[in-house]
């Protein structure tokens, strides 16, 4: 059975490790690419979409071996450009190979890339940019073929800030002919991961961690050992689980540095937080307050991921709280199915959504349509009062490697069937 049953109602007790980043690993294993060499990949999260790409890469040639959380990752006989299959089409993140795969090969054909429902993201900013750095580009129904003779370093100026976008520029800019400059970059902690992945290996980038990143292209790159730092997501899903359910948690190796936003949310609701060097320590109590007004923003600013496990949290928190979606316009997918449980949710306009905070959930039965939205549903269900069963976990595991497991360390009785 592709489902997870929880009998919720009980306060959260514990501590649980966090897994590796889910959105750092992926463009560093696309960036790995680049490097006609061996690189190990540590702390590499046990999930679906890591698999995916695994077998994207081995598609194409790659040799992939894993222990455990280590991914060993040999590029060095390369034998196919062309990439398709479910592969490509279920994961947004395969999108990243595009970069990577010109800059390596020249040349790449892709099926366009899926694994979304919570909005249009649409691939043109990536392929615009390309096209500034001298690719051609021709499409077909559900296919695109990309072609360069040599990557051209070039200023490009991103309309908007987007992860995606800025992580393909970098992995082309790193083999293009002589500097890119790329102003409004993301500033995501991911995007940071893949640059330090990439200045490690020999490339020459500047301004990490700021809006204008300057990349000097055509450094030789070599092999590395190289550590994915912890998901920030998947801490701020635990944390929104205690601030939901009330309780007291540890999370072990939390990136905190990262979470500030989160953080700064939880204290508005009430809870105490501690920050050490393990981790992050968590008291919430069951009566919670509500947030006035919180908008999703580009980071450092309210993550659009933690949007739909913030609204499970605050379904049941005194008063009145309304979330503004500024990033996707499908991120209040997950209204109807909290409304079975009996949150009291209004939608208003396309952005807004009203929560008013009722005396607590009921367990039932609800679907996930995708990852961050089935992650909720799990919020929703250790809160809620009975069982609940949430149908899809597919979506869940393509990115927390085992969370029964985390949550049954917090206390939580969850099991899949």
């Amino acid at each position: 059975m592709d489902a997870i049953h929880i009998r919720g109602g009980n306060a959260l007790f514990g501590e649980t490790k966090i897994q590796g980043s889910k959105n750092a690993v992926l463009p560093v294993m696309a960036a790995a690419l680049l490097i006609e060499d061996v690189c190990i990949i540590e702390n590499c999260p046990r999930i679906l979409d890591v698999h995916h790409m695994q077998q994207l890469l081995e598609s194409i040639g790659c040799r992939v071996s894993r222990t455990d959380r280590t991914l060993t990752i040999d590029t060095r006989n390369l034998s196919e450009d062309t990439m398709s299959g479910e592969n490509v089409t279920g994961m947004r993140s395969s999108i990243t190979l595009l970069g990577a795969m010109l800059g390596r090969m020249g040349e790449v054909t892709m099926a366009y890339p899926g694994g979304c429902v919570i909005g249009e993201r649409p691939i043109d900013l990536h392929l615009n940019a390309l096209r500034r750095m001298g690719v051609s580009i021709y499409e077909k129904e559900g296919f695109f073929t990309a072609r360069v003779k040599e990557l051209e370093g070039t200023v490009i100026r991103l309309p908007i800030s987007s992860v995606g976008a800025t992580e393909n520029i970098i992995l082309a800019a790193v083999k293009a002919k002589g500097v890119t400059v790329l102003q409004n970059a993301a500033k995501e902690p991911e995007i940071v991961t893949l640059c330090e992945f990439l200045r490690e290996a020999g490339a020459v980038i500047e301004g990490i961690g700021g809006s204008v990143l300057i990349v000097q292209g055509g450094h030789k790159l070599h092999g590395i050992r190289f550590r994915i730092p912890a998901d920030r997501i998947v801490a701020g899903t635990y944390l929104m689980s205690v601030l939901g359910a009330g309780g007291h948690i540890f999370l072990e190796d939390a990136p905190v540095a990262q979470m500030r936003s989160m953080l700064k949310a939880a204290e508005e609701m009430g809870a105490e937080i501690h920050v050490s060097r393990e981790g992050l320590n968590v008291i919430a109590d069951e009566s919670r307050k509500a947030i006035p007004y919180l908008k999703t923003e580009v980071y450092p600013g309210f993550p659009t991921d933690m949007q739909s496990p913030l609204m499970a949290a605050l379904s049941t928190a005194r008063g009145v709280s309304v979330i503004e979606e500024a990033i996707f316009e499908n991120r209040f997918r997950i209204v109807e199915q909290l409304k079975k449980m009996g949150a009291c949710i209004e939608i208003l306009g396309k952005r807004q959504a009203r929560i008013e905070g009722v005396d607590s959930l009921l367990g039932c039965q609800v679907t996930a349509e995708e990852l961050r939205g089935g992650a909720a549903l799990v919020i929703a269900g250790c809160m809620a009062l009975g069982e609940t069963v949430i149908q899809n976990r597919h979506f869940i595991e393509r990115g927390y490697e085992d969370i029964c497991r985390d949550y049954r360390n917090l206390g939580v009785n969850i099991y899949t069937g």
